[in-house]
């Protein structure tokens, strides 16, 4: 069933590409091509050029900080669901500057300032820059870009904390939504929803946290509040509280041994699901497919876990055969050859190793190399 849902049974047609992505629950795209690869491997046909135009020219989709405070691929017209729906992550943030004696005021003003700036797509440096006008005071540099980077990153005094402007924007995405706009040479630009997408409809936070956890029972359950929580990045209180407002809705089911909840509406298809036939996908760093448990067993064995689920949070691209971990894989691109190393954790069949072809010939076409190269079957 949670194949299904994540459209890896079959992939769709193009005109689905935004159901596609909120069935999903968005494609995690802190490296943008991942995320991309993400859509790749559920809609029939699709190729960077189409992505870059949904994103960019007809706005359909969204590129933003939403579960966990991690990049996403979004659709738009549901852009404020998936960041309302999981703001609690970013009032931690909010909580922890206020622990550090900033006046609750003086937050307020600050964020409020961070989301006036963002009226149409501005850089990150141009950001602190009004920001730090509208204090009345000097733009910071401090060493510390993020993923080990030492590059000077501009920051805003707020009540005796020198705080990055990324963080910033972390806490602006507790109280307003936003959205990564086009970028400007290298830098990464950002812009308020309501300026850049096209009909926009904002939802309250209640409102979007319910919508949001019904979605994610659709899409990965059954599943427990627990993890719930670690999909959203929700503290555990956080998350009951906002899994209590779908809990009549959902009914308990005993899953190889331990209790987890599904959809009431989704019990039937529950039982009644199976695969009519072998099922390959090579998935991507960080699949959505991967993310939505605490326990991975339902994914990889415990020989092979980490493997897949290696330390500082990296999720490796995964062969995917029947809904499980059947090895992990690499790609390259060299001279116009996309070359594909396969690592399984066992044999392979001659029909799964036929279809491993297949799905790296698509890949091979998704990222314009006319030949693929495969290696380790």
């Amino acid at each position: 069933m949670r194949l299904s849902r994540h459209n890896l049974t079959r992939r769709r047609s193009e005109t689905a590409l935004v159901s596609v992505l909120r069935d999903m629950g968005g494609a995690q795209s802190q490296l943008l091509m991942a995320g991309q690869m993400s859509i790749w491997a559920r809609v029939k046909g699709m190729n960077l050029s189409r992505l870059d135009s949904a994103l960019w020219k007809e706005r359909t989709l969204a590129k933003a900080w939403c579960m966990r405070r991690t990049m996403f691929l979004v659709p738009s017209g549901e852009l404020a669901t998936f960041v309302r729906g999981s703001a609690l992550r970013a009032e931690r943030e909010i909580r922890w500057v206020l622990s550090k004696g900033v006046p609750a005021w003086k937050l307020d003003a600050v964020v409020e300032e961070v989301l006036r700036a963002m009226q149409e797509p501005v850089t990150q440096s141009v950001l602190a820059e009004r920001v730090s006008v509208a204090l009345h005071q000097k733009v910071k540099y401090v060493h510390g870009g993020g993923w080990g980077s030492r590059r000077k990153v501009p920051c805003v005094e707020v009540g005796g904390l020198t705080l990055p402007v990324n963080y910033l924007l972390h806490l602006a995405g507790a109280r307003g939504v936003y959205c990564s706009g086009p970028s400007v040479g290298s830098e990464t630009t950002f812009v308020r929803a309501d300026r850049w997408i096209p009909g926009w409809r904002d939802v309250s936070r209640r409102e979007a946290e319910k919508e949001l956890v019904t979605w994610y029972l659709r899409s990965f359950g059954p599943s427990t509040t627990s993890d719930f929580g670690i999909w959203t990045g929700m503290t555990a209180g956080d998350a009951k509280d906002v899994w209590s407002r779908v809990e009549e809705e959902t009914v308990q089911v005993d899953v190889e041994g331990w209790s987890a909840s599904v959809l009431a509406d989704d019990l039937e298809e529950l039982r009644s699901s199976h695969l009519d036939e072998v099922n390959v996908r090579l998935l991507p760093f960080f699949d959505s497919f991967l993310l939505g448990h605490k326990s991975h067993r339902n994914i990889v064995g415990p020989t092979d876990h980490t493997r897949v689920y290696r330390p500082a949070g990296w999720v490796s691209p995964v062969l995917l055969v029947d809904g499980r971990a059947a090895g992990v894989w690499s790609h390259t691109t060299k001279n116009g050859t996309l070359q594909i190393q396969v690592t399984p954790f066992s044999g392979l069949s001659e029909k799964v190793s036929s279809l491993v072809h297949k799905e790296a010939a698509a890949l091979g076409r998704f990222v314009g190399c006319a030949a693929v190269d495969v290696k380790g079957l």
